[in-house]
């Protein structure tokens, strides 16, 4: 089994690979794309993507690749994420003039990164890869905002640790795969669906009564421009609710009749913890065969 994953060793998303399935290859990737490319290739089995934080919100790119591609949701985990300032070994935190990081992570750690003046901040295209860029250039001066084991894997030094903004800091992140062949072997507890609605007065409140009519829960709303035409909206939704509940069909049936774009993105079983107790959690590979 191989999982890819996007950014460098030591990323969030390769700890997140590694929960998932412990036992697996990793398949690093440049970018978003690329996860969903090795996983339509055959390259990889799985992809684990992040979709949304605690804190930073969502993570939209993967919303539009989500229907750029067939890909499946299969299942999804939580992360909880600490943040640290790594730099060269021998950097103080008072020689530190510019910080590198992913555009999540830096939105993470706002607070903190206004409390050090004078100091430039630099997007990255990932967490681990900041860490990379300057153990590779040798940077002086500079420091990224990455976990201890990236820290750990390019011998970089921890300056401080647990700078995010909020203790409580998860990332959830969906796991994707090619749509199945054969029929399914796990009970499902929750759909990801998305839809389009005619621009019309009421058009969202009839479209989201389906689900309240048959008493299922939305744990997740999420609208996004549809490209080319503006002010158009696609609506992604997250039900508590598998695909073998008969609920889950009569309301998708009840909302084809009046959206004109209606896709299942996948039902699958999640095992997400409630919000109260929200931790760290495992999605067992084989619970998705």
């Amino acid at each position: 089994m191989v999982v890819a994953f996007q950014g460098e060793l030591g990323a969030y998303s390769e700890a997140a690979a590694q929960r998932f399935a412990p036992d697996a290859s990793l398949l690093p990737c440049p970018s978003f794309e690329d996860v969903f490319r090795a996983v339509e290739a055959g390259t990889a089995t799985f992809g684990v993507l992040p979709i949304e934080n605690s804190i930073g919100g969502t993570i939209h790119r993967n919303y539009d690749l989500l229907l750029e591609h067939a890909l499946q949701i299969v299942g999804d985990l939580e992360l909880r994420v600490v943040h640290s300032l790594i730099a060269l070994p021998g950097t103080a935190i008072d020689q530190i003039k510019t910080i590198y990081s992913h555009p999540q992570a830096l939105a993470q750690c706002d607070r903190y990164l206004r409390s050090l003046p004078g100091v430039e901040v630099v997007a990255t295209y990932d967490t681990a890869g900041s860490a990379k860029l300057i153990k590779d250039r040798q940077l002086a001066g500079a420091a990224a905002i990455a976990s201890e084991r990236a820290a750990a894997v390019f011998e970089l030094k921890v300056l401080e640790s647990g700078i995010q903004d909020f203790a409580d800091n998860i990332t959830r992140f969906l796991v994707v795969a090619p749509a199945a062949s054969g029929p399914r072997t796990t009970p499902t507890n929750k759909t990801t669906v998305v839809f389009t609605l005619a621009n019309e007065a009421g058009a969202l409140f009839r479209a989201l009564s389906v689900f309240a009519l048959r008493g299922i829960d939305l744990t997740k709303l999420e609208s996004r421009p549809i490209p080319g035409r503006p002010w158009e909206y696609l609506f992604y939704v997250d039900l508590a609710v598998g695909a073998e509940d008969a609920r889950c069909d009569r309301a998708l049936a009840h909302l084809a009749e009046f959206a004109p774009v209606l896709r299942n993105l996948g039902s699958y079983a999640s095992t997400l913890l409630p919000r109260s107790t929200a931790a760290t959690t495992t999605v067992a590979a084989g619970d998705l065969a």
